[in-house]
């Protein structure tokens, strides 16, 4: 069987796991894992907390020397409120497209890495190479952070790491990282007939968010700008907010998710040193008029920058595979950055389809991207054995 039929047939079975982030993924890990090991590989699984998702990391091949690790997320995001033509978890092939929830994002990368390790069977290689899966990567690359602190053992660890994220197969050295943090504006409740008896804690919010903002300006005028990303510049945004429980109640509590896009040059820790000022300053003025006024800044998740090289070994390396001559930075995020900072893992992106279809709805992967990766993965499994 060819890797492109096979790649399709994994892909079908792929996308039928409903595995959206707040739910479980053992089911596709108990599949994934069971053809690996068919393939004769050696895995382990690092769980979570509550034991109902699983990273997954396998190993084709020597375990003495350094390989190649292909790094996916088995995780996607909701379809709730989206207006699907057919269901999103029913592979649907029509175009020169291939339609499903995770095709693009990134279970096509996974099913050509699956039908790769298949066609390895029974072949000895003098390279290993290695598939790590992990959880919960669309809500912050949470999973794989588990999965490195069991590499950290590790006494070989990989030589190179191609996360396959959708880039067109373009491979990319670089990426924003990102922090996504809460704050909650706590005021004093009153009728709203006496709103300076209270203290208006949306009023509050909206001082936060007006600093935010300016914030923002201060960055596009004065900070670093790198035209190699689509946005060049740092982004400061605000995604929800939530406050206030009946309208003639003068709010007591407010609060508002925003995150920090920051190119690898910039200071994150800086940035949100100038946000804690914001913040301080919001909250002593609402402090003058009532005292238990206050202004908490909660961290949610987090994750670095990637900013390998561009004449890096595995670069060129990976360029040979796909036959590119061309190098990318990204805007969205991936593990990479974590592979690269903790563990030392010269790393670079490069996957099927486009981050413009991912996350909407009848999210699809074209045929010509599945067999571009077909072919990557098939030269470095030549190159492996």
């Amino acid at each position: 069987m060819s890797l492109i039929t096979a790649s399709l047939a994994h892909l079908e079975r792929l996308i039928a796991f409903p595995t959206v982030s707040r739910d479980s993924n053992l089911a596709l890990i108990d599949h994934v894992e069971a053809l690996l090991r068919a393939a004769g590989a050696s895995t382990t699984r690092v769980l979570s907390d509550d034991g109902r998702k699983a990273n997954l990391h396998a190993i084709l091949g020597p375990t003495d020397r350094p390989g190649v690790m292909l790094s996916g997320h088995t995780d996607v995001v909701p379809v709730e409120g989206q207006a699907w033509s057919s269901d999103p978890f029913v592979l649907r092939r029509a175009d020169g497209r291939l339609y499903g929830r995770g095709t693009a994002d990134m279970k096509g990368f996974i099913a050509c890495a699956l039908a790769m390790a298949e066609q390895a069977r029974g072949r000895p290689l003098r390279v290993p190479l290695v598939l790590s899966l992990s959880y919960d990567e669309e809500v912050g690359c949470l999973g794989v952070r588990r999965l490195l602190g069991m590499m950290q053992q590790m006494p070989v660890k990989p030589r190179f790491c191609i996360v396959g994220e959708p880039t067109l197969m373009q491979v990319v050295n670089a990426h924003k990282g990102k922090t996504s943090t809460r704050i909650d504006c706590i005021g004093a409740e009153a009728h709203s007939s006496l709103p300076d008896a209270g203290m208006n804690a949306i009023h509050m919010a909206c001082d936060v968010i007006a600093g935010l903002r300016g914030l923002q300006g201060s960055i596009c005028q004065q900070g670093h700008h790198d035209h190699g990303y689509e946005v060049p510049h740092t982004t400061v945004h605000i995604g929800r907010i939530h406050g206030g429980e009946a309208l003639n109640i003068v709010p007591n509590h407010c609060w508002l998710d925003f995150e920090i896009r920051h190119l690898p040059q910039d200071d994150i820790d800086g940035l949100m040193a100038q946000v804690a000022e914001i913040a301080a300053t919001v909250r002593a003025e609402a402090r003058q008029r009532f005292p238990q006024a206050d202004v908490r800044l909660s961290p949610l998740s987090s994750y670095p920058a990637l900013h390998t090289p561009a004449d890096a070994e595995v670069v060129a390396f990976v360029k040979s595979l796909t036959g590119g001559n061309s190098v990318g930075q990204i805007s969205f995020g991936t593990e990479g950055g974590l592979y690269a900072r903790e563990l030392g893992i010269p790393t670079v992106v490069c996957g099927p389809g486009s981050i413009t279809q991912a996350h909407k709805p009848d999210e699809y992967l074209a045929d010509s991207e599945l067999a571009a990766c077909c072919t990557m993965l098939g030269r470095l499994l030549d190159w492996a054995r």
